[in-house]
């Protein structure tokens, strides 16, 4: 699979403004992954760091599942219910475990007013492609 960045302006986001992908052979498209165990409770209630890297951790086990790794990240979509919280909590840290595979991907960083449940703080929706 061949990636190429698209960044048509200078200045800098943490993120590419597109990625081509050519060469591919399969697509992941990875459920929205939240804070939860895996018999299905909600881990770290109020701590949106923990909650960040649970929920990271779960999107790297469903991409381990199809043979993929964080590195096979084409687009993250990130919902969250406070977006300053996000970004001075977890923000770094996720964008630091992405770079460590070289990853930027492109997305949203969305905040909503509720999750599925109302103790979850994030939410992360993958797509990825080897």
């Amino acid at each position: 699979m061949l990636r190429t960045t698209v960044n048509p302006w200078t200045y800098p986001e943490g993120m590419d403004q597109g990625v081509l992908i050519e060469g591919h052979q399969r697509l992941l498209f990875v459920s929205g992954q939240c804070s939860v165990s895996a018999t299905g409770d909600s881990l770290h209630p109020g701590d949106m760091r923990a909650q960040t890297a649970v929920a990271l951790d779960n999107v790297e086990a469903v991409l381990r599942g199809a043979g993929m790794g964080l590195g096979n990240i084409v687009r993250m979509n990130t919902y969250v219910t406070d977006v300053e919280a996000f970004f001075a909590e977890a923000g770094e840290m996720m964008a630091e475990r992405l770079a460590a595979f070289d990853v930027r991907p492109p997305g949203v960083c969305a905040e909503i007013s509720r999750l599925g449940r109302p103790e979850l703080l994030v939410e992360l929706e993958a797509f990825a492609a080897d």
